[in-house]
């Protein structure tokens, strides 16, 4: 596995990495410079060339790891084409939360569907599809999602419990085996 750039400055904020297939090369690219300009620190876990034919995985697992490894000093953003794929690979991994976006949600406001990821469901890494979105809405995503904390209200808390509790019973599941 290759390691990540490390792209930031030193904070007491959480550590952003970030990764991305060929349908969001553009994208990540030009949002590194900005999560930096927020003041975060900033891992590039790749795709660092341009490559058609690359897969997901390959850029959304190193993503995910650091952020189950370190889930208090660390965030993850993904992108992919739609953003679902990138947030499957994710959320394979104990303790990730990964919400996708991709603009207008059409009932509420398109940055409304941030806020629940983030107060509710305390989500730690944010899958954002590369070919609905522009810059100008990819930043205001990711500046939304970094800046809205988790709620800690008790049913918030109770519902992450028994979801990783649900997804402890899944891995030591003989029949999941």
């Amino acid at each position: 596995m290759k390691h990540p750039r490390n792209l930031g400055v030193v904070s007491h904020k959480p550590k952003i990495y970030i990764g991305t297939d060929h349908a969001g090369f553009d994208l990540k690219n030009k949002l590194v410079p900005f999560i930096k300009s927020l003041g975060y620190e900033v891992a590039d876990c790749g795709a660092y060339v341009y490559n058609p034919k690359d897969d997901d995985p390959v850029y959304v697992a190193p993503v995910a790891r650091a952020v189950a490894e370190n889930p208090e000093h660390a965030k993850g953003i993904i992108l992919g084409g739609s953003g679902q794929g990138e947030a499957i690979v994710a959320n394979r991994f104990p303790g990730v939360r990964a919400i996708v976006f991709y603009g207008n949600s059409g009932v509420f406001s398109k940055l409304d569907i941030i806020r629940l990821g983030r107060e509710h469901n305390d989500s730690n890494v944010l899958s954002i599809g590369a070919r609905f979105v522009g810059l100008s809405t990819a930043k205001a995503a990711v500046k939304k999602w970094l800046a809205i904390p988790f709620s800690n209200a008790a049913r918030h808390i109770r519902r992450i419990k028994e979801t990783e509790a649900v997804s402890r019973e899944v891995r030591l599941s003989e029949h999941f085996k």
